[in-house]
């Protein structure tokens, strides 16, 4: 008797350690990041996402198919929260919660700015929810990077947002409304 609930007991332990690492996004494989856009007059944006780790993997034409609607990172859909209006990419996006995806080709993408929030990501069935499509340039790194990273440059009403990963930079530039 003293054995099974020994036995018992080490179950539970197990299964609520593993449930405690679920919970604990920080020891994912694509850990948690955020990256933020702060404006002159306090208002800003704030991007949270899942940063997956290129692993000796190719990245934009393999692990990310070229021409398909991608997470943006991975894990739950990538927020895009604004206490601004924007203009993003010359198209308007008032100050509100939103989601990011992104269409990848090796030319050009597409961010797709979303006002369905609270997805996982994966499979994108959210078209008709969508507020704007955008054009984004692309280019290369000057090396490999081996996180994908969202990242802001700041510059006067804006900034560029970058999306970096394996060797290329996608790149869209935004403006607070006045």
């Amino acid at each position: 008797m003293k054995k099974r609930i020994a036995l018992l007991t080490i179950a539970l332990l197990a299964v609520a350690t593993l449930a405690l690492a679920q919970g604990d996004k920080s020891k994912r494989a694509s850990p948690p990041a955020q990256a933020v856009c702060k404006f002159s007059d306090g208002k800003g944006i704030t991007v949270d996402y899942s940063s997956p780790r290129a692993k000796g993997r190719k990245i934009y034409g393999g692990l990310v198919p070229y021409g398909e609607v991608w997470r943006t990172g991975a894990n739950e859909a990538t927020t895009f929260v604004t206490t601004a209006d924007l203009t993003v990419g010359g198209k308007a996006v008032p100050a509100g919660n939103y989601t990011i995806f992104t269409v990848p080709n090796q030319d050009k993408w597409t961010l797709i700015v979303n006002k369905k929030t609270g997805e996982w990501g994966i499979p994108y069935k959210y078209e008709s929810d969508e507020l704007a499509r955008v054009d984004m340039s692309v280019s290369k790194t000057s090396g490999p990077v081996e996180d994908f990273t969202i990242s802001f440059h700041e510059m006067g009403n804006g900034c560029h947002m970058y999306l970096d990963w394996e060797n290329t930079r996608a790149t869209v530039e935004i403006g607070e409304k006045k």
